[in-house]
C-alpha cells in the first residue's frame, strides 16, 4: 500500500479530516462535522473550542472507521498536518486544559436570516472596534499603517491581537491566569496541535509562520514575535506559541482515552487555510497566483522569497516556509467580500432564483448582460478601494431587461472583482499573470469560469479534485524531513487532473466590459454620505402601510 496522509481542515462552519494518498494525492476518505456558531450580542461571533476539539476527534474516528471498511491499515497513515480558518483567537489554562473563554471568530459569512441588513454579508466579529480605534489614536498621525512595515497589514478588527487585547481587557479569567502564568495564547491551530499532542500532558504550543503572520504580532521579515510590537498591543510574549516552520515534525499524536481508534503517526503540518490552498494548488513560483470562490473570494499570489509592500490596500502575509533550511515564501493577499453571497442575496431577498444552482440556466439563458452592470457593494467596498460610504447598484436597465441579464450580471460582478484585485497585485509586483488557479464552491459554475477567463483575458485552472486547502496541509506534512512520502519538487508532483477554461471573447470586448463595470462602480461610492437629510427634525423616514395605498 502507498503511504497516506492525513488532514485536520477547520474551518469557520465545519471540520473535516481527510486522508489521501501520497503517491497520486488521490482523497481516498474522509468525515465532516458541522460547528455551531454563536452570536451572544450583536456583532459578535463565537465558537466553543471544547466542541471544535470534539468536532476533530469524531472526524477522525468516522474516517478511520471508513479506512476499515475498505481494509485499510491505519499504520499506513505517516504523518497528519492542519489547516484552519486565520485569526480566530483563543486563550486556554495549560494546567487544567480548559478554555478561558470562547474562540472569537476571523471573518465570517453570516447567512441572510441572521441579518437585519439586507442580504448577508462578510461579518467580522466587531467588539474590538473600540479596542481598534484606541490602537489607531495611538499611532502617529493616526495612520492604522503604523505598523504595516513590520506586520504587512493594517492596524483592523480583522486580526488576532485586537481580539487578544479585548480577552486582556474583558475577561477576568484571561486576566488571572495570565498573572498567575497558565495563559495560553493562540489560533485554532495551535490549539488543536496543543491537544492532539497531549494537551495538559506535555502538548506541544506552537504555530507556523503563516498563522503568525496574521496576528500583528509577528515581524514578517525577522520570521519571529517582536517585543515592539508586543509592547504596541501589550501583549505578554509569554502566552504565545512557539513559531515554527509550516512542515517540519512537532511531535507525535496523542489519541485520547475516549477515542476508540489509535492513530499512530506524527504532526508535521500547520498551514493557515488560505495558504494552503496555494500549496494545494500547486502555486510554488513567484507570480502564481490562486482565487478560492466562496460566499466571497480570497486571492493569494505568490510573491517568492521577498515581501511585498502593496499601495493599493492588499495584505502582505507570509504565504509557507517549507522546513527549517527553506526560506519563507510571501504572498500578496486580497479578498472579494460578496462574490457566492449575490447569488444567495438573489435567492434570498429578491426570489429571483429558487435554488443557488439555477443562476447558471438563468444566466446561459440570456448569454449577456445586455449592458446592465450589478456592483454589489452591499457593505461599502473592500479592496482596492476601501470605500465604506459605496453601496449597492444596479444600473444600465432598459425596458428590455429581465431577471436573465440580473443573474448574468451577478457572476460577471464576481469576475469583475476578481479582476479589479489581481489588476492591483499586478501594479504592486510589476509581473502579469499568466494563468489562475481557481478553487472553491462556485467552480462547479461552469458559465462563471468561463466568464472569469474571458474577463482576465488568461486561462483560468479548475482542478478535479476541488479539496485543494486539505491537500495543501497533506502535501506539506507528507514532505515534512523525517516524514518524506511527498515530493514537492517540480519533478515529482502528482500530477493532479483539472480542467482548462481559454478566453473565448477579443481583449477589446473584455476591455470595453470592464471599463463599464468601473464606471458603474464610480455610481455606487459616496452613498452613505452625513449631509442631513430631507426630515431635519431626526425622524425616521416614514414608512407607508397596506391600508394607504387602499
Amino acid at each position: 500500500m502507498d503511504p497516506l496522509v492525513a488532514a485536520v481542515d477547520q474551518g469557520t462552519s465545519s471540520t473535516r479530516f481527510l486522508v489521501f494518498n501520497a503517491r497520486t494525492a488521490e482523497l481516498i476518505s474522509h468525515h465532516q462535522v458541522e460547528i455551531n456558531q454563536s452570536f451572544p450580542k450583536e456583532g459578535w461571533v463565537e465558537e466553543d473550542p471544547k466542541e471544535i476539539m470534539q468536532s476533530v476527534y469524531e472526524c477522525m474516528e468516522r474516517t478511520c472507521e471508513k479506512l476499515g471498511q475498505l481494509n485499510i491499515d491505519l499504520s499506513n497513515i505517516k504523518a497528519v498536518g492542519v489547516t484552519n480558518q486565520r485569526e480566530t483567537t483563543l486563550v486556554w489554562d495549560k494546567e487544567t486544559g480548559e478554555p478561558l473563554y470562547n474562540a472569537i471568530e476571523g471573518p465570517v459569512i453570516l447567512p441572510a436570516s441572521s441579518l437585519d441588513s439586507a442580504g448577508p454579508s462578510v461579518w467580522l466579529d466587531l467588539r474590538t472596534q473600540s479596542t481598534v480605534e484606541r490602537l489607531i489614536n495611538k499611532a502617529p498621525g493616526r495612520n492604522k499603517n503604523h505598523l504595516k512595515h513590520k506586520t504587512g497589514l493594517p492596524i483592523s478588527t480583522y486580526f488576532s491581537a485586537v481580539k487578544l487585547r479585548w480577552l486582556l481587557d474583558n475577561v477576568e479569567e484571561v486576566q488571572q491566569a495570565v498573572l498567575s502564568q497558565r495563559a495560553m495564547f493562540g489560533t485554532v491551530d495551535s490549539w488543536i496541535i496543543w491537544c492532539l499532542t497531549g494537551g495538559r500532558n506535555g502538548g506541544v504550543h506552537c504555530t507556523d509562520v503563516s498563522n503568525a503572520s496574521r496576528t500583528m504580532l509577528f515581524n514578517i521579515h525577522t520570521m519571529d514575535w517582536d517585543p515592539e510590537l508586543c509592547r504596541y498591543f501589550d501583549i505578554p510574549m509569554e502566552i504565545l506559541p512557539k513559531v515554527r516552520t509550516s512542515s517540519e515534525i512537532y511531535g507525535w499524536m496523542v489519541s485520547p482515552d475516549n477515542l476508540q481508534i489509535k492513530l499512530l503517526c506524527v504532526f508535521a503540518c500547520c498551514l493557515g487555510d488560505q495558504s494552503a490552498a496555494l500549496v494545494g494548488q500547486m502555486c510554488f513560483k513567484d507570480g502564481q497566483a490562486k482565487n478560492t470562490y466562496g460566499t466571497g473570494c480570497f486571492l493569494l499570489r505568490n510573491t517568492g522569497t521577498k515581501p511585498v509592500m502593496s499601495d493599493h490596500g492588499l495584505l502582505t502575509t507570509v504565504a509557507y516556509k517549507m522546513g527549517k533550511d527553506q526560506p519563507p515564501c510571501y504572498a500578496l493577499e486580497g479578498s472579494v467580500a460578496i462574490a457566492g453571497a449575490v447569488v444567495r442575496w438573489l435567492k434570498d431577498n429578491m426570489g429571483i432564483v429558487q435554488s443557488t444552482s439555477e443562476i447558471e440556466k438563468l444566466a446561459a439563458a440570456a448569454g449577456s448582460s445586455y449592458g446592465c452592470y450589478f456592483v454589489p457593494a452591499f457593505s461599502g467596498l473592500y479592496a482596492p478601494y476601501w470605500e465604506p460610504s459605496a453601496r449597492g447598484i444596479i444600473c444600465g436597465l432598459t425596458q428590455f431587461t429581465n431577471r436573465n441579464h440580473l443573474a448574468f450580471a451577478a457572476l460577471e460582478a464576481v469576475c469583475f472583482q476578481t479582476r479589479e484585485i489581481l489588476d492591483a497585485m499586478k501594479q504592486d509586483s510589476g509581473i502579469p499573470l499568466k494563468q489562475l488557479q481557481v478553487d472553491g464552491g462556485m467552480t462547479s459554475n461552469r458559465l462563471l469560469m468561463q466568464l472569469q477567463a474571458d474577463i482576465l483575458c488568461i486561462p483560468v485552472v479548475c482542478p478535479t479534485m476541488s479539496e485543494t486547502t486539505a491537500l495543501g496541509a497533506a502535501m506539506a506534512a507528507g514532505a515534512a524531513e523525517g516524514v518524506e512520502v511527498w515530493s514537492l519538487s517540480p519533478d515529482n508532483i502528482p500530477n493532479v487532473t483539472s480542467e482548462t477554461y481559454h478566453p473565448q471573447i477579443n481583449t477589446d470586448e473584455s476591455e470595453f466590459r470592464f471599463a463599464r463595470w468601473k464606471k458603474a462602480v464610480q455610481k455606487a461610492m459616496n452613498w452613505e454620505t452625513t449631509e442631513p437629510c430631507c426630515n431635519t427634525n431626526g425622524t425616521q423616514p416614514h414608512t407607508y402601510s397596506h391600508h394607504e395605498s387602499q
